[in-house]
């Protein structure tokens, strides 16, 4: 293992600095911690919330300063045990961990579901001054669980991007899955790259259609993860590690494992599940 993966892997204890409510159920949570901070888009962190767990997180934002953030929705224990910290409080960190996407120039299509936004818009801010063109097609439950739309607004605001929202329940743009407004997009419009992150399943449709209009594809999976550095086993899919061959697969490594992509995943036991 090199030097750069030693100190990754090694636990260092930080601050809360900030936190912000960005939806009913998820926070945005920023940290100080330089190792992380040497993050690229796709990649991910291991944080540590003392008496509780320790937890997967892609990440969101760097700067300079050293400064990284995260968005964590509260859906078990140790999330919630997250969001019930106050500013000030010590947490653990371990990474950066994982691949990261690869940036391209030219007509780009983002597609996000839920908390799945935060390497995609980490992605997208990297790439807003070089590419040609940047859609972004995100979707959520309900009006009040669309993540960030005023960076997303911001983004597209210089005059090469849009942005469309979808809502389960239509409380906000096109009612419906992301699925929905994605397929009339792609029979009108042509790109040269998709990225991708969100529910698994979501990212299932994305890939059926990036095939079926013949476009490259990258996708950033989200699995139960307990080592982080390909020891474990808990988010093996196929022959891969997502931990350690991923998190951000192609479509022609999808293939390969199209018999488990967005339908089985394996449980705290390590036995196949399928998703729900």
């Amino acid at each position: 293992m090199s030097a750069y993966r030693i100190a990754a892997n090694r636990t260092r204890t930080t601050q809360i600095l900030s936190m912000k409510n960005q939806s009913p159920t998820v926070k945005t949570f920023t940290i100080k911690d330089k190792t992380c901070a040497r993050a690229k888009p796709g990649q991910f962190l291991m944080l540590w919330i003392p008496r509780a767990d320790e937890i997967p997180l892609s990440v969101l934002n760097t700067e300079e300063n050293g400064t990284v953030s995260v968005l964590v929705k509260k859906v078990g224990e140790a999330t919630e045990a997250l969001h019930n910290k106050k500013i000030g409080e010590i947490i653990g960190v371990r990474g950066p961990f994982g691949n990261s996407f690869t940036p391209e120039t030219g007509r780009i299509l983002m597609v996000s579901g839920g908390t799945g936004l935060a390497p995609i818009l980490f992605l997208a801010k990297k790439l807003t001054a070089k590419a040609e063109r940047l859609v972004f097609v995100v979707g959520a439950k309900t009006r009040d669980e669309l993540l960030l739309m005023d960076e997303l607004e911001k983004i597209c605001g210089r005059g090469k991007g849009r942005v469309i929202a979808a809502t389960e329940d239509g409380s906000y743009g096109v009612k419906g899955l992301v699925a929905t407004p994605l397929e009339s997009l792609l029979a009108k419009e042509k790109f040269d790259m998709i990225y991708t992150c969100g529910p698994e399943q979501m990212m299932r449709k994305v890939f059926g259609l990036a095939e079926k209009y013949g476009i490259a594809l990258e996708v950033s999976l989200e699995r139960l993860m307990r080592c982080a550095i390909g020891l474990c086993g808990s988010c093996v899919i196929g022959r891969y590690r997502i931990c350690r061959d991923g998190p951000v697969f192609t479509a022609e490594q999808l293939k390969e494992v199209e018999e488990e992509f967005g339908v089985s995943k394996r449980d705290f036991d390590g036995r196949k599940i399928p998703l729900e």
